[in-house]
C-alpha cells in the first residue's frame, strides 16, 4: 500500500517562501505522475501543480510563476517550492498521484499571514 507523508508547511508572511516535501513509499513512484493539491477552509480540494514521470509540469493559473513542482525519483520524493506567497495560498497541502489514486496523507498546513 502506498503511503504519502507531506512536510514543510508552516506560518509565513505574505511574500515569503516555503518548500514542501512529500515522501512516497513503494516502487510505483517513478512511473506515476504526481500532483500537489490544496484544500482551503470551506473549499473543495484543488490541484495546484503536477509533474509527469518524465518531468513535464503544469500549474493552476493561481500559482503559475510562483510555485515550482519537482521530483527526485531516486528518493521517491516530490517537492513544491512556493515563492511570493499570498494569504489566499493558505490551505492544507497534499500530494497524490495525478489522478489521485492513493489514499490521502495527513497533509501539511500552510498559513500565509502577517
Amino acid at each position: 500500500q502506498v503511503q504519502l507523508v507531506e512536510s514543510g508547511g508552516g506560518l509565513v508572511q505574505p511574500g515569503g517562501s516555503l518548500r514542501l516535501s512529500c515522501a512516497v513509499s513503494g516502487t510505483i513512484f517513478s512511473i506515476t505522475a504526481m500532483g500537489w493539491y490544496r484544500q482551503a477552509p470551506w473549499k473543495q480540494r484543488e490541484l495546484v501543480a503536477h509533474i509527469t514521470r518524465g518531468g513535464s509540469t503544469n500549474y493552476a493559473d493561481s500559482v503559475k510563476g510562483r510555485f515550482t513542482i519537482s521530483r527526485d525519483n531516486a528518493k521517491n520524493t516530490v517537492y513544491l517550492q512556493m515563492n511570493s506567497l499570498k494569504p489566499e495560498d493558505t490551505a492544507v497541502y497534499y500530494c497524490n498521484a495525478r489522478p489521485a489514486l492513493f489514499s490521502w496523507g495527513q497533509g501539511t498546513q500552510v498559513t500565509v499571514s502577517s
